[in-house]
């Protein structure tokens, strides 16, 4: 799997918050190890924006 391009590119909403979530969901995933990491051959970054983007999991972050 790559990461999804297209869906990059049309993403209208915030970049930075974008690359954050998908930076610590790549993260747990590579931590977790589990079924669906190996199934997509231990592409973190990849199987974490397609979860975002798929809605599969969602992100909010709490201002401090």
């Amino acid at each position: 799997m790559i990461i999804p391009l297209e869906k990059l590119i049309n993403y209208n909403d915030n970049a930075y918050e974008l690359a954050v979530a998908m930076t610590k969901r790549a993260y747990q995933l590579a931590v977790l190890k589990g079924p669906e990491v190996e199934k997509n051959n231990g592409k973190v970054v990849s199987l974490a924006a397609q979860q975002i983007f798929e809605k599969t999991i969602e992100y909010k972050f709490i201002q401090s």
